[in-house]
């Protein structure tokens, strides 16, 4: 016990809000050791300053030293005050370990693990929203007693990472990544990741992540890469996956392939211009071009009609409908290519569509997903055959069009085409047509099919398996439908990346003395853990020593969504059968934004299915997208990315412009987002607080619309975290004994409103509805136990009568004291520092203790309810006038 300068007693020690169970009966307590020392800092204000505020009539803004639970509660609420060093306490006590010791666990387990960010910056609101969730879920299940595993990490982010160094080098020493080794450059990314790697896990300390942190993980981390590659031989052996040529989606201003659910679809109305990654000018696009085909042996054409004309040069034929009457005698003829001087057949099939263009397509199967389809279809040459027009971004120049010799650029060939087929007078036009154009989610670059061999995963199977699996729930249900519809309908996943920074693929080509190596024949790849297994595989492979081969890695990486899609059980100590295995595995639910659905989720309930025979979790919680107040999608052009910490510890205007002055960003689109900070943050953001700001993005309903998040909202919650403290303020100054004795009607009231609050919180809780848990607590805080309660009680704390303010007291400090516990999960800084103070005049908390009060409180609710039919909703002025 200590005396305070106020002459009451504090004591420390008490334990952690967060070690409390709280259920209907009892409130069970841990054993910790002290909260942390006070700080010998104080802040000093300036005379100046002082004058200042009194010129301005503005309430001062007091900042105070790091919380000392010794020295009397400060009359202002301050953010800084209170969540200054308690995440430090609790880390050194390894409150968040399951492991720590806690009398009252029951017997059961509950584990999740983060969505890894990626390692390439910092946390937005949205992984803000993932946190007060994840975090919440966490801390009310060990509040219950529960064993909680909540692993954090990291995702390489393999694309994202080169290119931020990429452009870094360039920046910064005016080199290009292909003007390093790969050795080199890799070392280059190592360094930035030192520098800047640890900036998200100081965020999430910030956001008060209860996450155990001894088991941190990064996905290039040894062990993590030992799960790789045993994860990806294993499927090899199984022919899961397998090499082969075939289309895929390529990203020329990465010149890596990138997978289908990194390709989004912009729709477009007509001619637009767009402002395309590696060229000056923008690039028009919404056109169609329409030119002839002459058919040989006549003087007859066949126009086609293209949004892509400088593919034409890869042409091997023109397709019509079977039943177009336009051309059936041109049937099993043939046309001319007017630059190849390839003969191109006319073929027929029922999926041209006779209403689209000319109603004659021309199909180039190594550039056009259709147009492989068909060829294969209709035996169109081997693949090999087909022309290939793009290596990386230019169009090759050996074809007979007045190309440099250093090649050009696939759409200033666009427009070399039109000139040359104008020249030769086969161009018969160009016209507006609405369209899609697929564009690379990561870079901003228009996909290009490109005809490349890569490494693919079968996933028709495996995504059987994930559909028929029963046993994986998915919240909110309607994403059910969503999830079977894409798994029923997937295609083979290419894995391969044609990057240096991530895993690098675990295959090596074998190569005999004398062989021709110039073409790469499909057996003669091993898949193995190391070059000495490699070794081995290949000698048992094609019968030959060990030593009569040469082994040459694939050079390419695998795809970031391949390693993370093994997060949930990777860190957990997969392929060993760990204890965590044992106790964690399967998770019990995936929390992460609806975005990743098909991203990050279905991929792990298929390599985890598949792998581990389990599905990686039960449950799978889907939370609403965030966007900014206006609805719009959060974007660095647009000024609108909020970075968490600028909202809890505030931020001016000039603040935020510097940032968006140090970005990336074009220069007109710079531009364009100072200009919205201007406009919706004048003034910059105003300090709010991790607590409020949790509050705030966990009472939107976020299993349903994206949620559109207003400063406004954040800060009303900061005001509420001000009316909890005031009110404890206001509980430690009546607080005395804390016996009990026959209560009145509005004590009874006020219990009943309680023990309705904890039954909600409880039920929602189990729902996952954390919008109903805190709208419950906020609604009974302020309009039940601030509005009805303080004011009813306050003469009764002026009376000489002792026995009814023991009574007043003791029912407040059991209100307010669960009432911090049931917040606790949203508003750790806040509801620890309160509720360390109050327990000083609380029972004895190095016990279990029986709360007849409490006890007393369900009793005298069910019987109140029964008697006088009382709501949830706050009393009318004639159900008060009956408690009073």
């Amino acid at each position: 016990m200590w005396k305070s300068t106020s002459g009451r007693c504090f004591r420390a020690g008490t334990g952690s809000i967060h070690s409390v169970w709280t259920t209907w009966g009892d409130r069970l307590c841990s054993q910790t050791t002290a909260p942390p020392p006070s700080s010998s800092l104080h802040p000093l204000r300036s005379q100046a300053e002082k004058a200042k505020r009194k010129n301005k009539r503005e309430k001062p803004v007091v900042l105070f030293s790091p919380p000392d639970t010794t020295l009397p509660l400060p009359q202002t609420y301050s953010p800084k005050y209170v969540e200054s060093c308690w995440y430090h306490w609790w880390e050194k006590e390894e409150l968040f370990s399951p492991e720590k010791h806690i009398p009252h666990a029951v017997d059961k387990y509950f584990s999740l693990c983060i969505p890894p960010p990626n390692v390439t910056g910092a946390l937005h609101l949205g992984h803000a929203l993932t946190v007060a969730i994840e975090d919440s879920l966490a801390r009310w299940r060990r509040m219950q007693g529960y064993k909680v595993l909540w692993v954090p990490g990291c995702d390489h982010a393999g694309i994202a990472t080169q290119s931020v160094v990429e452009r870094r080098l360039l920046r910064d020493y005016g080199k290009r990544r292909q003007e390093y080794c790969r050795e080199e450059f890799l070392q280059e990314v190592w360094k930035w990741k030192k520098e800047k790697g640890d900036e998200i896990y100081h965020q999430l300390r910030q956001l008060g992540a209860s996450l155990d942190w001894s088991r941190a993980c990064f996905t290039l981390d040894p062990g993590f890469s030992r799960a790789v590659t045993e994860a990806f031989v294993r499927m090899c052996d199984l022919g899961l996956i397998y090499r082969s040529e075939s289309l895929v989606n390529w990203s020329c201003s990465l010149e890596s392939a990138v997978s289908d659910v990194e390709v989004n679809s912009k729709q477009l109305s007509g001619k637009t211009l767009l402002s395309i990654p590696g060229y000056q000018q923008k690039v028009e696009f919404g056109t169609m071009v329409t030119f002839a085909y002459p058919i040989e042996g006549n003087d007859g054409e066949v126009a086609v009609a293209t949004t892509r004309p400088e593919t034409m040069l890869g042409d091997v034929a023109i397709a019509v409908h079977p039943h177009d009457p336009r051309y059936q005698s041109l049937h099993g003829q043939k046309c001319r290519h007017p630059f190849t001087n390839r003969l191109l057949p006319i073929i027929t099939d029922t999926v041209v569509d006779m209403e689209i263009g000319t109603g004659a397509v021309k199909l180039t199967p190594a550039h056009d997903f259709t147009d492989f389809v068909l060829a294969q279809r209709h035996s169109l040459n081997s693949l090999s055959d087909n022309p290939h027009l793009i290596t990386a971004h230019l169009v090759y120049s050996e074809h007979p069009i007045a190309f440099s010799s250093q090649g050009v650029k696939r759409f200033e060939a666009r427009e070399k085409v039109i000139g040359a087929l104008m020249e030769k007078k086969l161009f018969r036009g160009k016209r507006d047509h609405a369209m899609y154009l697929p564009i690379c989610s990561r870079s901003g670059d228009v996909i290009e099919p490109l005809l490349k061999k890569q490494w693919f995963v079968r996933c028709e199977g495996m995504a059987q398996k994930a559909v028929d699996e029963g046993a994986l729930e998915i919240i909110p249900h309607f994403y059910t439908k969503i999830w079977k519809n894409w798994l029923s309908n997937i295609s083979d996943w290419c894995i391969s990346r044609q990057l240096w920074w991530g895993h690098q693929i675990p295959a090596y080509r074998v190569s005999f003395p004398d062989s021709d190596d110039t073409q790469e024949v499909g057996s003669k790849w091993v898949c193995a853990s190391s070059d000495a297994q490699a070794r081995e595989r290949a000698a048992i492979k094609f019968g030959v020593s060990p030593d009569a081969m040469t082994l040459t890695q694939d050079p390419d990486v695998l795809d970031t969504w391949f390693s993370s899609a093994l997060f949930p059980f990777a860190i957990l100590g997969w392929p060993q059968q760990t204890e965590d295995m044992k106790q964690f595995y399967p998770n019990t639910v995936l929390e992460t934004g609806s975005d990743l659905i098909f991203f990050w989720v279905a991929r792990m309930v298929m390599l985890g299915t598949e792998l581990t025979g389990q599905l990686p979790f039960k449950q799978v919680l889907f939370h609403s997208l965030v966007r900014d107040k206006y609805g719009r999608k959060m974007s660095k052009s647009l000024g609108n990315v909020v970075d968490p910490l600028d909202v809890i510890s505030g931020v001016s205007l000039e603040g935020l412009q510097k940032k968006v002055m140090e970005g990336n960003l074009d220069p007109r689109e710079k531009s364009v987002a100072m200009e919205a900070q201007r406009k919706d943050f004048p003034e910059g953001i105003p300090e709010c607080g991790t607590d409020a700001l949790r509050f705030a993005l966990c009472s939107y309903k976020a299993q349903g619309e994206d949620i559109s998040l207003s400063m406004s909202r954040v800060l009303g919650c900061r005001h509420f975290c001000n009316k909890m403290w005031q009110t404890v303020r206001f509980t430690l100054g009546a607080a005395s004994c804390l016996t009990t004795s026959p209560v009145s009607s509005i004590d009874r009231w006020i219990c009943s409103r309680l023990s309705g609050t904890v039954q909600q919180c409880e039920s929602s809780f189990e729902s996952y509805q954390l919008h109903a848990v805190t709208s419950a607590l906020h609604s009974f805080w302020l309009h039940d136990l601030c509005d009805v309660y303080l004011e009813c009680i306050k003469p009764v704390l002026k009376q000489q009568d002792m026995a009814a303010r023991q009574v007043a007291t003791a029912v407040l400090y059991h209100c307010v004291s669960l009432s911090l516990c049931l917040l606790s999960p949203f508003m750790p800084f806040l509801t620890e520092e309160l509720w360390q103070r109050l327990q000083p005049y609380g029972p004895d908390t190095n016990r279990e203790v029986d709360f007849p009060l409490v006890k007393e409180v369900v009793r005298v609710a069910r019987s109140l309810r029964a008697q006088y039919h009382i709501t949830k909703e706050r009393p009318d002025s004639e159900s008060q006038d009956r408690f009073f």
